[in-house]
């Protein structure tokens, strides 16, 4: 195959890593352009949004993670791409406007630091001989060393570790080759604790991901963990990435579970994207989070909501008085409109909520938990 050849293979694998782009509103969903290739939309942390490359270097891998369309066992078609060839395809893309950042990971191919050295040396190119100034994402793979992770924190914008499942139990179910704490909780600490010391002089983001339904984990153990990432690694974002059933070994629990209906994994994600949002906009804390007698998020209706409900003495909120807390805590409303609220009753009282523009979903499930004075 040739270099376009190989990018368009390589960059179809990498979407089931979804640690840069969430889909959960019009702006992070990711897509194709034109010529086949995944473009992804992704916050920057300066504000807005850029659109990145996203491939792999190569999709031959020696790791046996039992989710992974890619793992050795896995027969599929096998190719590689060298550090120059992507970045000079990237460049290409660069000047010609049809993407403005590049996100790079890799299957394994002979050791971790082999395949790790080849992500390094790809932005290395883009920095020094390319003199690219841009926004570059970088894959730290499980088991690098920490110089891999230093130079790649000291060449990218933003790196990522997929912490997968939660906790060594649920992860040995899905990978034999892979130790999760040596592997996996070690360098997640490394990268946090590098990256608090390099903000000094530049920001850089650091995000995760979960593979959910792969294992046999359940609701309230992803977040239980989601809250030690954020509390004890100040991670700056948690994704959750849906089993894709078909992908993956037959003996995993994911691919096992036929019956349950395969729309109710794609809601499991969104619920724990609801909770991600109540953690990180809405200050709740790990008590309030209510799952069902299994451990689990209920799938039909919002975490938020559900909260609400069992604490209906809080309600009615008088919406023209309530602090900036309480407002939060209206099922419907987020910190924008919260926003919206605080600074139009400095001039006058509100009295419909047609008046913030909510839409006319949110505006019906608002209006049974306030008051208007």
């Amino acid at each position: 195959m040739d270099v376009l050849e190989k990018l368009e293979v390589l960059s179809t694998y990498s979407q089931y890593d979804i640690s840069c782009a969430c889909g959960t509103n019009k702006y992070d969903r990711r897509k194709r352009g034109c010529d086949g290739k995944w473009l992804y939309p992704v916050p920057l942390p300066n504000g807005g949004y850029s659109i990145l490359l996203k491939t792999l270097l190569s999709n031959a891998c020696v790791n046996d993670c039992k989710y992974c369309p890619i793992r050795v066992d896995s027969n599929i078609k096998r190719c590689t791409l060298q550090p120059e060839e992507i970045a000079k395809v990237f460049m290409e893309y660069f000047h010609k406007k049809k993407a403005f950042g590049l996100f790079l990971s890799s299957g394994v191919v002979g050791s971790p630091d082999n395949s790790m050295e080849k992500i390094i040396a790809t932005a290395r190119i883009l920095r020094q001989k390319y003199g690219y100034p841009g926004y570059i994402h970088l894959k730290i793979l499980p088991g690098v060393s920490e110089a891999a992770i230093e130079e790649a924190i000291s060449l990218a914008n933003s790196v990522s570790l997929n912490i997968e499942t939660p906790g060594e139990k649920r992860f040995q179910i899905l990978s034999k080759k892979k130790d999760y704490l040596k592997d996996i909780i070690k360098p997640l600490t490394l990268v946090a604790k590098l990256i608090q010391k390099s903000c000094e002089a530049k920001r850089i983001n650091f995000t995760t991901q979960f593979v959910v339904g792969a294992s046999d984990e359940i609701d309230s153990e992803i977040v239980d963990y989601t809250f030690k990432l954020y509390e004890k690694l100040k991670i700056h974002r948690v994704y959750f990435s849906a089993y894709q059933r078909g992908l993956g070994d037959p003996n995993i629990p994911g691919e096992k579970c036929r019956s349950v209906n395969p729309d109710d994994i794609l809601m499991r994600e969104h619920r724990l994207y609801q909770t991600d949002y109540l953690i990180r906009k809405y200050g709740f804390k790990r008590h309030e989070i209510i799952f069902d007698r299994n451990g689990n998020l209920m799938l039909d209706k919002d975490p938020k909501e559900i909260w609400a409900e069992r604490n209906i003495e809080l309600y009615p909120v008088r919406i023209n008085r309530a602090d900036k807390e309480m407002l939060l805590r209206i099922p419907g409303i987020g910190p924008k409109t919260v926003s919206a609220i605080i600074k139009y009753r400095k001039y006058r009282k509100i009295k419909s909520l047609e008046e913030l523009g909510l839409r006319p979903s949110l505006i019906k499930r608002a209006k049974k938990y306030i008051i208007f004075d």
